[in-house]
């Protein structure tokens, strides 16, 4: 019987905080807002861009309207790209496990607050594109991890029952989808101490030497 694995994508996939750390300083310094990286990785991770943004401008009494937002959107995503272009690292183990996972039927899905351009760049450079089934980007939702929306809608697009699925998330806010989702969710500890973590069902370093059996099936 089929199973699925649903991969978070930024700090999971693709080892880009700090360029999506960068991007986002640069482009609020552009609105005079000076965000540092500890409050980046203290109150940001998590967030999409849209949040990211709102959250900020409310900060600074600044409009949050979608013209607003969608301005400051593009501002930033033209600084990932031309940083990534210059410089994409994929997390550690990550090509071997993806391909290794598809050839041994599991089903793989993205879900992600990050634009589908930006996740479709990513996955066209690394060549990984080709196995995965489903992408649930930004624009496919209507609210931001730890809401589960993404991992329900992702779930139900590979028609799997929730025990059939693991997640692979980085993140508190992911977690918490996952959970909200009913999913048994594993976690890379690329961004946050590995003891932050103490409730996820498996945590991993990276994916050096591990492959999809390992992961905390909830059918096994």
């Amino acid at each position: 019987m089929t199973s699925g694995i649903l991969f978070d994508f930024n700090g999971v996939i693709v080892d880009d905080e700090s360029q999506h750390c960068d991007a986002l300083i640069a482009t609020l310094s552009e609105y005079g807002y000076a965000l540092d990286r500890d409050t980046y990785y203290r109150e940001y991770l998590g967030f999409d861009d849209r949040e990211c943004f709102r959250f900020t401008f409310e900060r600074m009494g600044r409009p949050q309207d979608e013209a607003a937002l969608r301005e400051a959107i593009i501002r930033k995503h033209n600084a990932y790209e031309q940083s990534i272009r210059a410089s994409m690292k994929l997390v550690p183990g990550v090509s071997d496990f993806i391909e290794n996972a598809a050839l041994d039927g599991f089903q793989l899905a993205i879900v992600s607050g990050a634009l589908r351009s930006e996740i479709d760049l990513v996955l066209q450079l690394a060549g990984l594109r080709p196995h995965f089934s489903e992408i649930i980007a930004a624009e496919d939702v209507g609210a931001c991890k730890p809401d589960p929306q993404g991992y329900n809608r992702a779930r139900e697009k590979l028609e799997l029952a929730p025990k059939r699925c693991v997640v692979v998330e980085d993140s508190i806010p992911g977690l918490k989808a996952a959970r909200a989702a009913g999913l048994r969710c594993a976690i890379l500890a690329t961004s946050h101490p590995e003891d932050t973590f103490s409730n996820a069902d498996l945590v991993w370093h990276d994916f050096v030497g591990h492959d999809a059996a390992e992961l905390p099936w909830a059918h096994v």
